[in-house]
């Protein structure tokens, strides 16, 4: 059987993805990011569900820090709602529970429900494992912030879906394999394609980098930039930009880079996720 490595406890929103995009395949939990890529890299497992951007607390920064040493490519993208549940001991009532648990982004994100049920919030070290230690716990005053699938794998009630304080939270995945995949275009397939490079900080550099993008009219859609190193000397960037390698404005674009930037490495090419067509995520 094939397997899909992620970080954290199971029912953690990443073990959610990977059971929406390979639901036949074996997920394995891992302690660290770090550890899901070298188990793909070693060959234990065919993929890595790693989780990039939330749209509501922003980029994974030690996700752009380790790209850049593992030898894997970009194969997909998915993009996975975040339902953040109130879960409960079996029995227990809303109006019982005094305290909850879960990782200070989940519980930022609920912050006003909190409140507004006069609830204590307690820092946990991810929400999966909130709601595994609510489920071994003899409390009924306690509850937890976690996903359905934690509720489900645990067995917690849910007491309240949608918990989290604005609606639309959404988390992008990006999945990575040993081999690279569509090298080759489809017909009709719209793709992004990313790559990381590397500027020394002087006037213009970035500037020179990027120009061929602009004049053979290739959309930049993200553009991410961190120090990596432990020097000051040059800047990073983790580029993603709409098109193919193979399409000719791109490929003119990608050589210009290669000119003005060095540590240019394409990190692969994939189809755009829906989710982009349905949202202004572009």
């Amino acid at each position: 059987m094939n397997r899909v490595a992620y970080q954290g406890t199971g029912g953690a929103y990443s073990h959610m993805a990977c059971t929406q995009v390979f639901p036949d395949w074996e997920h394995l939990a891992c302690e660290d990011f770090l550890s899901a890529f070298d188990l793909v890299q070693k060959g234990f497992a065919e993929r890595a569900m790693i989780p990039l951007e939330n749209s509501t607390a922003g980029r994974v920064e030690e996700i752009y820090r380790l790209i850049p040493r593992t030898q894997l490519f970009i194969t997909r993208e998915h993009f996975e709602p975040v339902n953040h549940c109130l879960l409960a001991r079996p029995g227990a009532r809303l109006e019982d529970i005094r305290s909850v648990s879960s990782h200070p982004q989940a519980l930022a994100q609920c912050h006003q429900r909190l409140v507004n049920l006069g609830i204590k919030a307690v820092a946990a070290v991810d929400t999966a494992g909130a709601a595994k230690a609510l489920a071994a716990s003899q409390s009924n005053d306690s509850g937890a912030i976690a996903s359905r699938l934690a509720a489900e794998l645990y067995g917690l009630e849910i007491l309240q879906e949608n918990f989290q304080d604005v609606m639309g939270n959404t988390t992008r995945f990006l999945v990575f394999s040993r081999e690279q995949e569509h090298e080759q275009p489809q017909p009709q397939v719209r793709y992004i394609t990313s790559l990381i490079f590397a500027v020394r900080n002087i006037p213009a550099a970035l500037y020179k980098a990027l120009g061929g993008f602009a004049t053979n009219g290739v959309n930049m859609i993200k553009l991410e930039s961190y120090m990596d190193g432990g020097t000051m000397e040059a800047s990073h960037f983790h580029l993603d930009i709409h098109g193919h390698p193979a399409d000719i404005p791109v490929a003119n674009a990608i050589e210009e880079l290669s000119y003005f930037a060095r540590e240019v490495r394409l990190l692969g090419s994939y189809p755009a996720h829906g989710y982009r067509t349905r949202t202004a995520f572009v």
